[in-house]
């Protein structure tokens, strides 16, 4: 089964990787020309794998390029880039992509974010065949994941949904070869459709309720980093905890500043941080941060 591969980044190298090491027929892969397909090229290259790096997929001569491959199957393994239907239509078997919901829920390009966002308890992955609209074609296979209490966007990512869209990439190669893989229709009912986490969705509004705020900082931890301000800084904010219990203080200001954490009081509970970044700095700690703005136990967060 001759096998196109559209990738980038750590997640792209590892399905290249592993389809190397099952032996797969990968006759092209596809990747962005910046560094973000350079593990994707490299391995490509030290494989002899033939490597394309157009500007865009949608570029005119991509088309010809693919078409001379003579893919059976291509598969989407996180791409940021719109694939035009007439690519979909050159495999003979089809386009599969991973995804990291359980569609039809969470569709769009911040799928981990909103989930945690939204205070969802489970999550998971989503092989499907790709069709023009966006995450709509027909399920090929799901696995679930819990979502902890104290998991971020990157947790679940990094320790689940990382190394599970690998195995589960493998496992749709290998029922499609056996003429086995299903396509179940994804019910529109339960659709939902999120935008990209930006800036817009990661302002924090110290009046919401203490399991919204936690979940919006989770959820954006590590990107972009949910964020406030504080003596005309803007400061993002990350490795959150919540503890539930009234406090007569105002949400958004400072209970206490220690090297474990900078407690923030919010609706009947306290948010505790970990680390901040002031702008676009690194990552410190409470103490280091207190030093560096001249914050101070009392003080609002959000002015």
């Amino acid at each position: 089964m001759r096998i196109i591969l559209i990738g980038q980044g750590p997640f792209g190298e590892r399905v290249l990787e592993a389809l190397i090491q099952k032996r797969e027929d990968v006759v092209g892969v596809f990747c962005p020309p910046d560094k973000r397909g350079e593990p994707m090229k490299e391995l490509a290259e030290g494989s002899s794998i033939p490597i394309f790096r157009p500007n865009q997929m949608r570029d005119p001569q991509v088309y010809e390029v693919y078409a001379e491959l003579h893919p059976d199957l291509s598969m989407l393994a996180f791409v940021t880039d719109i694939i035009p239907g007439r690519l979909l239509r050159v495999p003979s078997l089809g386009t599969i992509c991973y995804h990291p919901s359980l569609l039809p829920r969470h569709r769009g390009a911040s799928a981990i974010n909103w989930a945690l966002i939204k205070g969802n308890t489970r999550t998971g992955l989503t092989i499907f065949w790709v069709e023009e609209g966006i995450d709509t074609g027909p399920i090929l296979l799901q696995k679930e994941v819990e979502i902890g209490p104290n998991d971020t966007t990157g947790s679940i990512y990094f320790n689940a949904l990382f190394p599970m869209g690998v195995e589960a990439i493998v496992e749709a190669v290998g029922l499609i070869r056996k003429g086995e893989a299903p396509r179940v229709p994804q019910d529109e009912s339960e659709a939902t459709y999120e935008p990209p986490c930006d800036d817009i969705v990661a302002a924090v509004d110290w009046k919401k309720s203490a399991e919204d705020l936690y979940n919006i900082i989770r959820g954006c931890d590590p990107q972009p980093g949910a964020y406030t301000t504080i003596k005309g800084k803007k400061v993002r904010l990350y490795d959150a905890r919540l503890r539930i219990g009234a406090t007569e203080k105002p949400p958004g200001e400072i209970l206490s500043i220690e090297k474990g954490g900078l407690q923030v009081a919010v609706k009947d509970a306290v948010i505790k941080i970990g680390k901040v970044r002031i702008d676009k700095g690194d990552k410190i700690g409470p103490l280091e941060f207190a030093q560096t703005v001249g914050l101070t136990r009392g003080d609002q967060l959000g002015n």
